[in-house]
């Protein structure tokens, strides 16, 4: 099975030089990253391939830079790269590139990534020069979510061919906080309704348990009633309705759904997306359902509670019963002085 995996990527990553591809193979066997992470990590990486071979005059310049070939790059151009050469490249990632600070901030850990294989994991490299390497710092931005009232709105209006398939998995991202390659990947071996509970695969097919409520039950159940049997797919819960092609559905198929759902529901112009409907999860249950913090990172499978406080701070319905609960906060004017005292200071004078 490893043998197999390692050809398919050995074909799917074939512009790549080998020392890449290696590193490539590494994440994915070793480290257990996603397709989706490992694919990430191509793309940043092919940017920095093509990036050295222009700095060195190794490519034509009237070339389009995606079709700058990288599978000739020498490791030596890597082996020559310097800490000053990285602030460079992330300024050209700037300037040129036009690239956010999450951008750089994710290419930069890419390229930590690399080097940190090449050097300390197989000695390709002799020295690292990306030790001292810092990380853009990155814009906060709270993530957008759906209000309680938007959210029973778009359940309220799911309708499709469909509608019990596509009306549990709306279900499942706003109740679970399910990202959506879990919901994708789930199976029917995953659901216990007797133990009310999904397993999930997180990132690096780390497995947890979510426990489901009453809706969730009621959707699901509603849904394996009606779901299409595959042969193709047997054990996966969501399928598509193809007659000729009853596969899992795919994250793209997902995010249309919810994409087509969003726009049924009047909501459709608010850049919302399957990963929204997992924030929204997260804020109504810690907003409306007093979940612990530390609660709400595990069931996100989230690796830090850091990750989650953002979720904290979406509402300030805690920040205002603060102010509200203050034993001082009836005292009013104290230091005023009455109109009587006034007019009696005055006579007085």
């Amino acid at each position: 099975m490893v043998l197999g995996l390692i050809t398919c990527m050995a074909y799917k990553y074939s512009d790549c030089p080998s020392y890449l591809r290696e590193f490539l193979t590494y994440l994915s066997v070793v480290k257990g990253r996603t397709e989706k992470t490992v694919d990430s990590y191509y793309n940043d990486l092919s940017i920095f391939l093509r990036y050295l071979k222009l700095q060195n005059g190794l490519a034509d310049v009237n070339t389009p830079f995606d079709e700058i070939a990288i599978s000739d790059v020498p490791i030596s151009l890597l082996e020559s790269f310097s800490l000053l050469d990285a602030y460079e490249y992330l300024n050209y990632l700037a300037v040129e590139r036009k690239n956010n600070s999450t951008s750089r901030a994710r290419r930069t850990t890419s390229l930590k990534a690399f080097y940190n294989y090449l050097c300390d994991k197989t000695s390709k490299i002799r020295n690292n020069p990306l030790t001292e390497l810092e990380r853009p710092k990155e814009a906060k931005t709270l993530p957008k979510y759906l209000e309680l009232d938007q959210s029973l709105q778009l359940l309220k209006d799911v309708d499709s061919k469909n509608r019990e398939r596509d009306y549990c998995i709306i279900t499942l991202f706003l109740n679970c906080g399910m990202r959506l390659s879990e919901l994708v990947g789930l199976n029917i071996s995953d659901y216990s309704e007797t133990a009310r509970t999904l397993r999930v695969f997180g990132k690096g097919q780390k497995e947890r348990i979510i426990y489901i409520n009453d809706a969730c039950i009621s959707a699901l159940n509603a849904y394996l009633a009606v779901r299409p049997k595959s042969n193709i797919e047997p054990n996966a819960i969501f399928i598509s309705s193809h007659a000729n092609h009853l596969n899992r559905l795919t994250t793209r198929r997902v995010q249309r759904i919810v994409e087509d759902q969003l726009k049924r529901a009047g909501l459709g112009n608010l850049g919302l997306s399957t990963h929204k409907l997992r924030h929204t999860a997260a804020t109504l249950m810690y907003e409306y359902g007093g979940v612990d913090p530390m609660v709400l990172k595990d069931v996100l499978g989230h690796v830090s509670v850091a990750t989650t406080q953002i979720y904290t701070h979406l509402s300030d319905n805690d920040r205002k019963k603060a102010a509200e609960n203050s034993p001082l906060a009836h005292v009013k004017n104290l230091t005023s002085k009455s109109k009587d005292d006034d007019s009696n200071h005055n006579e007085e004078k």
